[in-house]
């Protein structure tokens, strides 16, 4: 891990952190209790999900130079 080069590089980091490492296991088995709330859960999530990895790829452009995930913005 480098050191935080920007805003929006912390914002990249935090973003992917939270994606990957928090355990959504005891919510869903509060919420998911039946093949309707299953439905809603397995829908919720993925909505979240995507727009968590949206988030994130707004923000590649703005990573180091040197960051694994650094793209060029592309103009339009």
């Amino acid at each position: 891990m480098e050191r935080a080069a920007s805003v929006s590089h912390v914002e990249y980091e935090v973003i992917t952190w939270l994606r990957d490492n928090i355990d959504l296991a005891s919510l869903k088995q509060a919420m998911s209790v039946d093949k309707v709330t299953e439905k809603r859960w397995t829908t919720g999530v993925a909505n979240v999900c995507e727009l968590l990895d949206n988030m994130c790829s707004r923000r590649t452009h703005k990573l180091p130079n040197t960051h694994t995930e650094y793209k060029e913005k592309v103009k339009q």
